[in-house]
């Protein structure tokens, strides 16, 4: 579950004697879903196309009985209202174990359930914002997508020579030691996974502008989960276990991310084989040969690569502004402080 959708594609799978033994759990399309165990109070929601499936033991599908009364998309959002965190909040840390919210104490949360009339004008505003951003998500999708296969095509005229020569790779640094809880963020590995959440680490340091990474910046996790993101979230300060990949002299960053990219299942299985420590790779690693585009041919392509490396970025930025828009009229509306035409007349100013 991410940003309110379920990707059932990425889902595990169980075959037909395992499902036939299970008698609870069962979802339907439109059933909310909420993460109650380890990471808790992450929603989702089963659209009406959804397959056939069943609940792991840390999430619970709650499904409106009538839906004259609660529509389910309503459910979802107030799911996200910090009315409703906060009393997820309140009952996450109840025990010594993981985060976890029994299915007793769910029944004990509150609804606060307008009448129905309300709920479809709240969930059609909202509902439009998480359109756009759906759209964004798609558009990132193909851009990277045909970025990618016209990389690859580049390749067919290349030359070899070491990562380093494409690209400097600067390491973070613990930043997160004696962080103030104001100022920008320390960008984490689980900032670049998950994004922001109660967990992130704000600094008002001072740092080199090699430390710093800015909407459009390439940042590379080496440690741990080894991933490769594009950050577009404001200035933010770039942690330990990160480097921040800054291009070489003639070098497009589409260049550097491309190649990265192709080496990153690579970079995973030597990270696999360090069984006694957290996987990793070392800087020799990035100084063995790889194939790269020739000077040429990457002059000849920057334009169309570079226009869908911005465009991509873009809506990123615009999925991000939009969000906080959501999130700022959510609980506006559900506690009845924004009257609705008014909130409908800020989302159209902005889409």
């Amino acid at each position: 579950m991410a940003n309110g959708d379920i990707n059932f594609a990425r889902a595990g799978k169980i075959n037909d004697a395992a499902r036939l033994r299970i008698r609870k759990g069962i979802g339907r399309p439109r059933d909310v879903l909420l993460s109650h165990k380890g990471t808790v109070g992450r929603v989702g929601i089963a659209p009406d196309s959804a397959p056939e499936y069943v609940c792991s033991p840390q999430t619970t599908f709650w499904r409106a009985l009538d839906p004259t009364r609660l529509d389910y998309r309503y459910l979802k959002h107030f799911f996200c209202s910090p009315q409703f965190v906060s009393q997820l909040d309140s009952r996450k840390n109840s025990s010594d174990m993981a985060p976890y919210v029994s299915l007793t104490e769910q029944r004990r949360l509150l609804l606060t359930i307008p009448p129905i009339e309300v709920q479809q004008e709240i969930c059609d505003i909202l509902g439009s914002i998480d359109g756009k951003i759906t759209a964004n998500g798609k558009l990132i999708e193909t851009a990277d997508s045909l970025a990618k296969a016209k990389f690859s095509h580049m390749m067919a005229d290349s030359e070899a020579m070491p990562l380093t020569d494409v690209a400097r790779f600067v390491n973070g640094k613990a930043f997160t030691k004696d962080a103030s809880g104001t100022g920008r963020v320390v960008v984490r590995i689980a900032e670049l996974n998950s994004g922001l959440g109660g967990s992130t680490v704000y600094n008002d340091i001072e740092v080199a502008d090699q430390h710093l990474a800015r909407p459009g910046d390439l940042l590379f996790a080496w440690s741990g989960s080894l991933t490769l993101h594009r950050w577009f979230r404001p200035e933010a300060i770039v942690n330990q276990h990160i480097f921040k990949v800054i291009p070489q002299r003639g070098f497009p960053i589409w260049c550097a991310y491309g190649l990265i990219s192709r080496k990153l299942d690579e970079f995973k299985a030597v990270a696999a084989d360090k069984a006694t420590t957290m996987g990793h790779i070392q800087r020799r690693h990035l100084e063995e040969l790889v194939d790269v585009p020739t000077r040429a041919v990457m002059e000849s392509n920057d334009d169309e690569m570079t226009t869908l490396w911005n465009r991509a970025l873009l809506a990123e930025q615009e999925s991000l502004t939009l969000g906080s828009l959501r999130d700022a009229l959510l609980p506006e509306l559900m506690a009845g402080r924004i009257r609705v035409k008014d909130a409908e007349m800020t989302v159209e100013e902005v889409l």
